[in-house]
Parts: C-alpha cells; structure tokens; sequence
C-alpha cells in the first residue's frame, strides 16, 4: 500500500474495548449507516480472528475496490503485504492505490499471486461479477481465502454503478462456478435491522431526525442483544437479511 505512513482511519475505528466499529463521524459514515457498519465491522473482526494471528502471518493481502482502506486497520497485523486497487470511477479517491484499474476487466496480476483478497461492499457494482469472480480465483495461491459482504436490504448507492443484489444462492452459484470452496455464507441482521436501518435512513433524510436516528438505531442494537431479539433476528436473518458475508477458498 502506497503511503502508509499518511493512512487515517476512516469508515472504521477501534473503540476503548478493541471492538471495531464504524465511524461516528457522519463525514466517513452516513448517521443512518450506523448500525449496519457496525454489524459489518463486527463480522469482519470476529472471522479475521479465527482465521488468522499475528504470529503466523499470511503472506500478500489484495483489497480490491479498496476506496479509503477501511479495514487496513484490521488486517494489517496479520499479513506481510497490503495491495490496493481501485478505479478512477470511485467515490473515495485516495493516494494508497497501488493500481487503478477496472474490476470488469481482467486483474493486472499474475495467477497463483495473493494469499487473501478482501472485497468489502463492491461485488454489487460490478456489471459482470462472474469474471471477476473467475479472476479472484485465478489469482489467489492455492488455499488463498477470500473474504467478502454485500448489502442485500439496502437503499440504492454510488448511483449509477449499483447494479445488483444478491441472495445467498446466487453467491453461492457465482463462487462455486469460479472454483473456489465456499466456506462460509453468513446473513449480516434479519428483520429488526433491517426494520431500524430503513428507519433511521428515513429519519437521516430530514434535519431534525439526526436524533431520532441514532436513537432507533441503538435501541435496535441493545434489543437484538437480548435473547427475545437474538432469537427474531436470527428466525429472520434467512428470509429478511441486511447483508451477507462470505468467506471462500481456492482448493489446493
């Protein structure tokens, strides 16, 4: 990664417990995107520590549509080399890229390169998504893990460049074509978050609903920690998801 030593945190932060979350910073996180970053920032927290230490470090990390590095801040104890790439199309410009290029067209890297590929919110504005699945593939080493999310429940984005949600068959369809092992395909929420994101996004939209917003979407947090709340959201998490996570390996 380019100019590491001039990297901020921005979408994500670590909190005074070490739990990353989003941002309160409504400049690197809409107030109404609270919640659902935060899930995200969990997930990804919690998958990254089973999978990974930082004494035994894995190697070349490829973030791809990697907009400001959100999640450098995470990964960067557990690998030897960060590779940024983004196209000149993103909303989120920075100087950490190590190559600008588009997804839709083939990866400028040679086969068998990278020991883990992170895809963070992009699958989504990608046109074509089968080759670059088929290119993620071909450019991890075998046993290389790809770590990605997608919004499913969620308000169209970055338009004109969102093009698709997706279920969980579909991921499964789309990475299993390419080659890869699924690993893990995970809901991110079920019908409380969704109910609260669509909420606060709709109180956001005014000046006077700032409060209200951040209110529904602690209220909504605090419940799904009860068991009563765990238990809708997960009975829900199938039919109703927020976001998906998937986590998938190329074969040896």
């Amino acid at each position: 990664m380019k100019h590491v030593e001039t990297w901020h945190p921005t979408k994500y932060v670590f909190d005074k417990k070490g739990q990353l979350r989003a941002s309160r910073n409504s400049c690197e996180v809409g107030i109404g995107s609270r919640l659902v970053a935060d899930l995200t920032a969990q997930t990804y927290q919690n998958k990254f520590a089973r999978h990974f230490s930082p004494s035994q470090r894995r190697g070349r990390l490829l973030d791809l549509g990697c907009g400001q590095v959100p999640l450098y801040l995470l990964y960067k104890d557990f690998v030897d080399e960060v590779v940024c790439v983004d196209w000149e199309n993103s909303l989120h410009r920075n100087e950490h890229l190590d190559h600008s290029c588009d997804l839709t067209n083939p990866l400028p890297f040679d086969g068998d390169t990278y020991d883990v590929i992170i895809l963070s919110d992009v699958l989504e504005h990608i046109p074509n998504p089968q080759n670059l699945a088929n290119e993620m593939d071909r450019v991890l080493k075998p046993d290389g893990i790809l770590f990605l999310n997608v919004p499913f429940m969620y308000l169209v984005h970055e338009k004109p460049f969102d093009y698709y949600r997706y279920t969980e068959f579909a991921l499964r369809m789309l990475f299993e074509k390419s080659g890869l092992i699924i690993e893990t395909i995970e809901a991110i929420g079920g019908l409380p978050e969704i109910l609260a994101d669509f909420s606060a996004k709709l109180c956001a939209h005014f000046r006077c609903g700032k409060i209200p917003a951040i209110l529904i979407q602690k209220v909504a947090a605090m419940f799904v920690e009860t068991v009563v709340g765990r238990k809708i959201s997960q009975s829900t998490s199938s039919t109703f998801p927020l976001a998906y996570f998937l986590i998938a390996r190329k074969p040896r």
